[in-house]
């Protein structure tokens, strides 16, 4: 298995594109991504989102026209993206709109490109949060729930502080110390790290 990084958006929004001798697939679908598939010639069957707000699904409708799959814990709405949001602020964020072809069973792993991904719902700052946890990897994708050195925003429309640290205490400082994380922002970290080093955990 091999991950490759791709960052886009002026938010500076990580995705991740999962190869496989079984098949390719990506973690979320932020600006630009498309293209930069194109560049590197790589092809996706699958896009998993870890949440819908409008930085991580910017190309989540150009990749369903190209025939991906979305997969997402909920249906695309204007709410989830924050586009509904951002026009009460005056700021012009429009996401194309696009349809979600599978909903997330959180109790059952998902099986894509031979590969059994554990999943757990942790909302907090997103209503629509979920983590993707690969553990004979020791490997999960955070989403906005957990940087490093930092936990996701949660003064945002569905917000809840509260509920993002009980999330994440329950669903992933529970994982092995070892376990890398590979956030929706910013660099990769472990759990042991941000259980030992991470201020908002304490």
């Amino acid at each position: 298995m091999t991950i490759t990084p791709y960052t886009g958006g002026f938010t500076q929004t990580n995705g991740y594109l999962v190869e496989t001798p079984a098949g390719n697939f990506l973690i979320d679908a932020p600006e630009g991504i498309r293209g930069w598939l194109e560049q590197n010639d790589k092809r996706v069957t699958d896009v998993l989102l870890t949440h819908q707000h409008y930085d991580h699904v910017m190309d989540a409708a150009a990749l369903r026209e190209s025939g991906v799959k979305i997969h997402a814990f909920a249906p695309y709405s204007d709410q989830l993206t924050l586009e509904a949001a951002a026009r009460a602020w005056g700021m012009p964020i429009r996401v194309e709109p696009y349809t979600v072809d599978a909903i997330f069973e959180v109790d059952r792993p998902l099986e894509i490109a031979g590969l059994e991904i554990g999943l757990a719902h942790v909302p907090g700052h997103a209503s629509d949060s979920v983590v993707f946890h690969l553990a004979d990897q020791q490997l999960v994708f955070s989403g906005d729930t957990l940087f490093a050195d930092s936990i996701g925003r949660t003064d945002l429309p569905g917000g809840d502080t509260r509920e993002l640290l009980e999330g994440i205490a329950r669903h992933l400082l529970t994982m092995p110390p070892d376990t890398q994380v590979l956030p929706g922002h910013g660099p990769a970290t472990t759990i042991g790290r941000e259980a030992e080093r991470n201020p908002f955990l304490r």
